[in-house]
């Protein structure tokens, strides 16, 4: 039996003997009692106060609650050693000697190995980012920027200036939203000041959307990809779709229907692409940075607002530039619905099961196949197995790392699935008809 449970954030002295504690001591502190502990490389934290403190918002480590967090904790943080110093003071012990590292839901083979592709992947620079690769990216949307301008300048304001610099200002809000997706994640330069400064200003100034914002759903989705009540971008099951196989039969069974999820693969054309950023992102992103009042991410937004206001109003008028605004953020939502969720909505999609890093990521992820235009057009994330398994590592590594990733995968009988851009597209609505259609067969017979 463990010893006594110290008092909350209690750290051990100095010299003292280390508290001692089980896996079973560490699962009650999931949260659901307010307490919270995690394991990192087998030592206990108590993050019950700090989680409100966390620079990655606290939903995200709170998510680990009660479990391991050594893989996500490296996977997360690019300067481990200064964040171990904040650490210490979270410091409760550690697992007793006669506990294994993590919990038995967990691979132990294939975490080790995982764990020494890591390693290997360190050894090799892939995560070292090449700073000529992310200045492209960045001209090339200033230049399109400047090219949507002109396109009115020059050619006026009927209607093919007007589609065209639509496009051309769609192209840049993607491609920005990929670029303000590799500074979030840490993955251009080698500390977390400068991506966090790069960060508001892409996202902030070339999107006018809040950094904080982000952080907070997207690092959620990372930590636990396409777990219900702990991935935000599934979110919209129950209340719009019915996800996955799991979740619609537990949904048919319970006699819930908040939408005819029968008929999900046909409505999703109405309200996911075309409606998600210009009905509800667009809203949404003013209201939590005025909750949260996060003022440092509405002055970057504001920038945003300004520059494209003086910049189309004289050429378009008040109308033709909210037609203009709300035409760009239309074909955006439907570049960005589609391509962001590929790699997910057909994949499984359950509760938290607690399992290792590696099976969490592989079984939420799949990829799209490799080529010039693939890459750019969904900004590297066509290798999602890879970004979920190494999030801070820049994308133009992902190609390197992807035989190795293959070859852990074989080994282990786990699926590795690559498939067509188009095939990707269309099995987002294969899934819907057939997670609809169980929900209904659930709801009817069950």
């Amino acid at each position: 039996m463990a010893p006594e449970t110290p008092a909350q954030g209690q750290t051990p002295a100095q010299g003292q003997t280390p508290r001692y504690f089980t896996w079973d001591e560490v699962a009650q502190r999931s949260g659901r009692e307010k307490e919270r502990w995690l394991v990192v490389d087998r030592k206990v934290y108590n993050i019950s106060e700090f989680v409100r403190r966390h620079p990655g918002g606290s939903r995200v480590i709170s998510h680990y609650a009660g479990q391991d967090a050594t893989d996500p904790f490296v996977a997360f943080h690019i300067n481990k050693g200064l964040v171990g110093k904040y650490m210490n003071s979270l410091l409760i012990g550690e697992l007793s000697p006669e506990q294994p590292s993590f919990e038995p839901t967990k691979n132990k083979e294939l975490t080790h190995e995982f764990r020494e592709l890591r390693a290997t992947v360190e050894r090799m620079g892939l995560m070292k980012s090449n700073p000529v690769f992310f200045l492209l990216c960045l001209l090339h949307i200033l230049l399109l920027d400047v090219a949507a301008w002109l396109t009115l300048w020059l050619l006026g304001t009927s209607f093919v200036p007007f589609l065209l610099c639509s496009v051309l200002l769609s192209i840049v809000q993607v491609q920005a939203g990929w670029l303000q997706h590799d500074f979030g994640h840490l993955s251009v330069f080698g500390t977390s000041k400068w991506n966090h400064l790069i960060h508001h200003f892409v996202i902030g100034h070339l999107k006018g959307a809040p950094a904080s914002w982000w952080n907070h759903l997207h690092f959620q989705h990372h930590a636990k990809p396409n777990c219900f009540r702990k991935d935000p971008d599934i979110n919209m099951h129950p209340f719009f779709f019915a996800l996955g196989k799991v979740l619609s039969v537990e949904l048919g069974k319970q006699k819930k229907k908040y939408m005819p999820y029968n008929h999900q693969h046909k409505y999703f054309f109405l309200i996911g692409p075309p409606a998600l950023l210009p009905v509800y992102f667009q809203w949404y992103i003013f209201y939590f940075v005025i909750k949260r009042k996060k003022w440092v991410d509405l002055a970057w937004m504001i920038t945003f607002y300004v520059r494209i206001f003086f910049t189309y109003v004289p050429l378009l008028g008040l109308k033709g530039f909210l037609g203009l605004f709300f035409m760009v953020r239309f074909l955006e939502s439907n570049w960005f619905v589609w391509v962001t969720q590929m790699n997910h909505i057909p994949m499984h999609i359950d509760h938290d099961r607690n399992m290792d890093w590696v099976s969490t990521q592989l079984q939420a992820t799949c990829n799209v196949h490799k080529s010039a235009f693939n890459d750019w057009f969904s900004g590297h994330l066509n290798f999602q197995i890879e970004h979920h398994l190494f999030p801070t590592m820049p994308r133009h590594n992902y190609y390197k790392v992807a035989p190795l990733v293959q070859s852990l995968c074989a080994k282990h009988g786990i699926k590795y699935q690559s498939k067509p851009l188009l095939s990707a597209f269309a099995d987002i609505v294969h899934s819907l008809k057939e997670s609809g259609q169980l929900w209904l067969d659930a709801y009817l017979h069950q």
